[in-house]
């Protein structure tokens, strides 16, 4: 199978995989989703959706948030990795929705961008999942399986994502990110495969005999 082929059959098998993926963060708005997504790095969707329960419980917009403080959110999320880091960020990112979008969450994605904690893979989930439109978020799990299924070089994450778009039709972006990290998770994790484990791995290349290195994302 040549590139083109081995997407589709990817896309194909996912499908029947996970017909209805939804997003693993637990979520009531557009505000409380781009905060989850951001205090998903270098943690699990578990701890956040923990952390979360009881947060969003008290504030679900930027104007509770801020008031709530930077210690008070910092207690709310101090198990999670980073925690220092990210509570200034969710103090700043809701005080600049509220001083400069009025409080609502921008559907542009350098607006999203440039709030504070807000990278490229975290303004691409949001607008997807939050507003629908058409993006294709790479985190790690993506770009690991990217390259073990030959779809990219794996250069780099934005490499990556270009690639992907160009593989797949637009309509797919949203659920395959999510497919393929469920996927990863499940059963072509970074420790348990190496590119000759996994049966999607085996299908696709049935062939082959040495363990795929991967580049980090």
């Amino acid at each position: 199978m040549n590139r083109k082929q081995r997407a589709v059959f990817i896309a194909n098998r996912l499908q029947e995989m996970y017909p209805n993926p939804r997003v693993p963060l637990n979520h009531k708005n557009s505000f409380t989703l781009l905060i989850a997504v951001l205090l998903s790095a270098q943690c699990t969707d578990e701890r956040v959706n923990i952390v979360t329960k009881e947060l969003f419980k008290v504030a679900s917009s930027p104007e509770q948030m801020l008031s709530l403080g930077h210690d008070k959110i910092y207690n709310y999320i101090k198990s999670c990795g980073l925690a220092p880091k990210k509570t200034k960020a969710i103090v700043e990112t809701s005080k600049m929705l509220i001083d400069q979008h009025n409080s609502r969450v921008p559907k542009d994605i350098k607006a999203l961008e440039d709030l504070p904690g807000v990278g490229h893979k975290t303004a691409s989930v949001v607008l997807n999942q939050a507003f629908g439109i058409e993006t294709f978020p790479v985190d790690t799990h993506i770009h690991r399986l990217a390259q073990r299924w030959d779809l990219t070089n794996g250069k780099s994450v934005v490499q990556t994502e270009k690639d992907l778009k160009n593989l797949f039709d637009k309509s797919l972006w949203g659920k395959l990110h999510i497919q393929i990290i469920l996927y990863g998770r499940q059963f072509c994790t970074a420790r348990g495969c190496d590119g000759t484990i996994c049966f999607m791995c085996t299908e696709l290349f049935p062939k082959r005999k040495k363990k795929v290195i991967t580049n980090k994302a």
